[in-house]
């Protein structure tokens, strides 16, 4: 009998609620009073997973599934209203590739401050930092304040360092899609040898089956906050677009009464 791998990542009746005002006034004043109006708005609703070390596992569903909010609460980006999230690795998020540098520091200066952030230290980032640099190809623009780079640059350095800091828990939401073709190649090279990996956990957000299929094994489909389907990315591939098809009648009729 196969012996299973090790949980590494559960969700535990996870529910995510937002409350959204109706302008930024019921949104100050919900700071000092409870009477500020407020829509109630479920992006995540009673969701229980697990997902072992080394799987590839693609979370599928339209906009407005909850797939985004699963990540950020995994990355501690957002936290449950609810229920209870247990996560065991070094996680590496390839969401906004932008977010979290200082614009004062150079390219290289950011490095060690975004490997701070994530828990690394300045030992571990000065063997990594070769690498890192070397893969961000930004010449000599890694020695200039990161003020100076265009987004595009500092997307290629976002993702560099994210990819090459040997994570354990490899999170990609749609970000295969940074700087020019040839970048793009190398990115995806990059991926596929991380995935390939038999002891890293690969988590894909993507709105393409068949990248989906491409990089993973098993597919979760969810709709409204809720985890419909769980299975092998074949099955739950055809599942998604079995609800896409049965989504877009209702769409289509909504679409002629609001007009």
């Amino acid at each position: 009998m196969k012996e299973e791998k090790e949980i590494v990542i559960e969700f535990k009746g996870v529910t995510k609620a937002y409350k959204l005002y109706k302008n930024d006034k019921e949104r100050f004043k919900s700071i000092f009073s409870k009477k500020a109006k407020y829509k109630k708005k479920i992006a995540v609703n009673d969701l229980s997973f697990q997902i072992r070390k080394g799987e590839a596992v693609a979370l599928l569903g339209r906009n407005g599934a909850g797939k985004s909010t699963i990540l950020k609460m995994i990355t501690g980006v957002a936290y449950p209203s609810s229920g209870e999230i247990i996560v065991n690795g070094r996680v590496s998020a390839l969401l906004e590739l932008t977010a979290g540098f200082d614009p004062e520091f150079t390219g290289r200066e950011n490095i060690y401050f975004r490997g701070q952030l994530l828990g690394i230290s300045d030992d571990e980032i000065k063997k990594m930092e070769p690498e890192i640099v070397e893969f961000a190809d930004l010449e000599d623009y890694i020695d200039q304040p990161v003020r100076t780079y265009s987004s595009g640059m500092k997307a290629r350095l976002g993702f560099a360092i994210n990819v090459n800091i040997k994570p354990e828990i490899l999170i990609v939401d749609e970000a295969l899609s940074v700087g020019d073709s040839e970048f793009k190649r190398k990115c995806t090279a990059k991926i596929n040898e991380i995935v390939g990996e038999k002891d890293v956990t690969f988590l894909f957000v993507t709105h393409s089956t068949s990248v989906a299929k491409d990089f993973c094994k098993r597919g979760l489909v969810m709709r409204q906050g809720k985890l419909l389907f769980d299975s092998d990315i074949g099955e739950a591939i055809d599942y998604y677009h079995q609800i896409l098809q049965e989504d877009a009648p209702k769409k289509k009729r909504k679409g002629i009464f609001e007009q």
